[in-house]
C-alpha cells in the first residue's frame, strides 16, 4: 500500500505504531537544547540537521505475526507497508473494529504531540549580510507573509521579525519536524536561497528556548549593541502590523505581547540599558574610527535617507560635535522636522534623491539607510567620483553594492562591520546579560504557565456546557411538573438553585483543571484530570484535533 500524501504518511505512522508491542525507538524532545546569546560566536550555534538525514525505519511484530515496516521519507513523502508473511489473513486485519482501532490509535498519537512554539530564523551571529537582505521581509509585506506561512500545513499560527540584524519567524507548528520544513522550504522559495545554504546558517528553538529567545531579543540581550532600544520597538510594531491578521493567533500574539513586558522590565530593573547605544550611534563610532583624528572637524558628512536609522545618525553626529551635513531625502518634510529639532546646533543641507550622486561627490563619509531593496550606489556610479572616501551602508537590504569595495579610493562598511565598535565590550556585556537572565527566567516560566492553563480550557468549556445541558433539562421537568401557574419570583428561585448547585458541584474539578503557575498543580497532574474528566463525562476533548486541523488545510488547497 503506497500514499503519496504528507498527511497519509504522517496518518499510516502513526497507525502502524499503534499495533507495536514495544516500541525502541527513542521520543524527539519537545524542546530544542540551544539557547542563543549575543555573544555567542556563529561557530557555536549549531544549525539543524538537514531533514534529508531523518529518514527513518520503523518495524513491530504483531501478535498474529504479521511483520509491518513503515519508510518514511521526509524527501518523498511516501509510506509503504509490506507483508512479510503471506498466511496472515488481511481481510481479518482489515476488518471495522480493527479500522477504528487504527483511527482512534492515530488520533491518539496526534493529540499527544502538543502544538508546538518553534523560532526559525537567522541573525548577524549565524548568517552574513549577504544572505539577509535576501531573506529580509518589509514591513508592509508581514500580513502576507504570515498568511502564506499558515497557509502551509502544519502551521497554524506565525510571526515575522525582520531588522537589519535578524530575519525571524516565530510559528505554532502542528508538527514540529514538518512545520520546520515547510517554513524552510518557504523561506528558500521567497528569498532564492537553496535549502540546503539557510539550514547551514539558520537557528531552530522550540517551545521554552524560543520564548526565552524572543524575550533576551526584546530585551537588547541578543543584540550586536547589548541593551539597544530599537529592537524593542520593532518587536512592538510586530503585535502592531499583526492585530488584525489571521494566523497571528493567541498563542504567538500572547508571546509578542510578553516579549513586551519583558523587554521593559528588564530595562527598568537593570543597567542594561545604561550607556547602550544603538546601530546608528556605532555606525557614527566605526566612521570616526576610521577618520584620521585631525579630520573629525573638518569631515563633510552626508546621510542618505532621513528615516528612523538616518535620523538617529544625525542626532549621535550632532552629539559628537558636527556642525553641518547634507541630507538626501525623498522629501523635504522630515528634513525640516530634523532641521528644527536641531536648529542650534547644526546646520542641515537638504537635497532630493536626484542630486544624490554630486552629492557624494562633495562628501567624504557617506551613511546610508534607506529602505531601498536595490542598491542605490553601484561601481559604476562611483568609480569616476573624484577623491577617496567611505560609505558606512547600515541598511539591509544594502544601499551600497559589494562592487563598489572593490575600488582602491573607496571603502565600504555594513552592519557586519559594526562588530568591531563592540567588541571591546564583551566583559561589560556579559556582566550586564547576568543580570537580565534572572527576570527573563522568571518571565519564561510564567508565559509558560498561561501557555499551559490554554491546554484544559476546552475540558473546561464541554464540562461546563455538558453539566448545563443537564440542568436546564431537569430544570424544564421540574417546572413542569409544578403547572403553568408558578409565579416568576419562584421560577427564578428554582432557576438560581440549580445554578447554586451546578457551580458547587462544578468547583472542585474546575479548580483541578487550573494550571496558571497559582498553585504548586504540575501540569502532568492537570493533564491527568484533564483526561479523567473526559472518560468519565464522556466529552472527547480535543481527539484528533490535530488530525482534523492538517486535513482541514489539505482540502482547501
Amino acid at each position: 500500500m503506497a500514499v503519496s500524501s504528507g498527511l497519509a504518511t504522517t496518518l499510516a505512522a502513526a497507525k502502524m505504531e499503534a499495533f507495536s508491542l514495544n516500541s525502541s525507538l527513542p521520543q524527539a524532545s519537545s524542546s530544542g537544547s540551544m539557547s542563543l546569546r549575543a555573544y555567542l560566536a556563529p561557530s557555536q550555534l549549531l544549525p539543524f540537521p538537514n531533514p534529508a538525514r531523518n529518514n527513518f525505519r520503523r518495524r513491530a511484530m504483531l501478535k498474529g505475526g504479521l511483520r509491518c515496516e513503515v519508510a518514511a521519507s521526509s524527501s518523498s513523502g511516501d509510506a509503504v507497508v509490506e507483508t512479510a508473511e503471506s498466511n496472515i489473513d488481511l481481510d481479518r486485519v482489515s476488518s471495522l473494529s480493527a479500522l477504528e482501532q487504527l483511527k482512534i490509535s492515530a488520533s491518539d498519537r496526534y493529540t499527544k504531540e502538543r502544538a508546538s512554539i518553534v523560532a526559525i530564523g537567522l541573525s548577524i551571529h549565524t548568517a552574513p549580510v549577504e544572505m539577509r537582505e535576501k531573506l529580509a521581509i518589509p514591513e508592509a509585506e508581514w500580513p502576507r507573509a504570515i498568511a502564506e506561512l499558515c497557509n502551509l500545513n502544519h502551521i497554524e499560527e506565525a510571526a515575522v521579525l525582520s531588522t537589519c540584524n535578524r530575519m525571524e519567524i516565530y510559528v505554532v507548528a502542528l508538527s514540529q519536524h514538518r512545520g520546520v520544513k515547510e517554513v524552510t522550504e518557504w523561506m528558500s522559495k521567497t528569498s532564492g536561497i537553496p535549502v540546503a545554504e539557510i539550514c547551514e546558517h539558520r537557528f531552530l528553538l522550540y517551545n521554552n528556548d524560543a520564548t526565552r529567545h524572543l524575550f533576551e531579543v526584546s530585551s537588547g540581550l541578543d543584540s550586536l549593541v547589548l541593551g539597544e532600544g530599537q529592537i524593542l520597538a520593532q518587536v512592538k510594531q510586530v503585535v502592531k502590523v499583526g492585530q488584525g491578521v489571521v494566523g497571528f493567533g493567541r498563542n504567538i500574539s500572547g508571546l509578542f505581547k510578553h516579549a513586551i513586558s519583558v523587554g521593559k522590565r528588564v530595562r527598568t530593573e537593570t543597567s542594561i540599558a545604561a550607556g547602550a547605544v544603538s546601530v546608528s550611534s556605532a555606525a557614527v563610532e566605526l566612521a570616526l574610527m576610521k577618520l584620521p583624528e585631525s579630520a573629525h572637524a573638518t569631515a563633510r558628512m552626508l546621510v542618505v535617507g532621513a528615516g528612523k536609522m538616518g535620523k538617529l545618525v544625525i542626532k549621535h553626529l550632532v552629539a559628537k560635535g558636527c556642525t553641518k551635513m547634507v541630507v538626501v531625502n525623498r522629501s523635504e518634510e522630515r528634513v525640516a522636522a530634523i532641521r528644527e529639532e536641531h536648529k542650534d546646533d547644526v546646520e542641515i543641507i537638504y537635497r532630493p534623491l536626484t542630486d544624490m550622486l554630486s552629492c557624494a561627490a562633495e562628501a567624504d563619509v557617506i551613511f546610508t539607510s534607506t529602505a531601498s531593496d536595490v542598491p542605490l550606489f553601484l561601481k559604476e556610479d562611483v568609480k569616476d567620483l573624484e577623491g577617496s572616501r567611505f560609505f558606512v551602508d547600515i541598511s539591509v537590504p544594502r544601499n551600497v553594492g559589494s562592487c563598489v569595495n572593490d575600488l582602491e579610493n573607496v571603502r565600504v562598511f555594513n552592519v557586519d562591520d559594526l562588530k568591531e565598535v563592540v567588541a571591546a565590550n564583551k566583559e561589560d556585556r556579559l556582566r550586564k546579560a547576568m543580570e537580565a537572565q534572572e527576570i527573563i527566567t522568571e518571565e519564561t516560566k510564567q508565559f509558560e504557565a498561561w501557555r499551559d492553563s490554554l491546554e484544559t480550557v476546552p475540558t473546561i468549556k464541554k464540562l461546563r456546557a455538558y453539566a448545563e445541558r443537564i440542568r436546564l433539562a431537569e430544570l424544564e421537568k421540574c417546572l413542569a411538573k409544578m403547572g403553568d401557574d408558578i409565579p416568576k419570583k419562584t421560577r427564578r428561585a428554582v432557576d438560581d438553585l440549580s445554578r447554586g448547585i451546578l457551580n458547587k458541584l462544578l468547583h472542585g474539578p474546575m479548580q483541578h483543571l487550573r494550571c496558571d503557575g497559582s498553585d504548586s498543580r504540575t501540569l502532568s497532574e492537570t493533564l491527568e484530570n484533564m483526561h479523567a474528566l473526559n472518560r468519565m463525562f464522556s466529552l472527547e476533548t480535543e481527539v484528533a484535533i490535530l488530525e482534523q486541523k492538517i486535513r482541514a488545510k489539505t482540502s482547501q488547497k
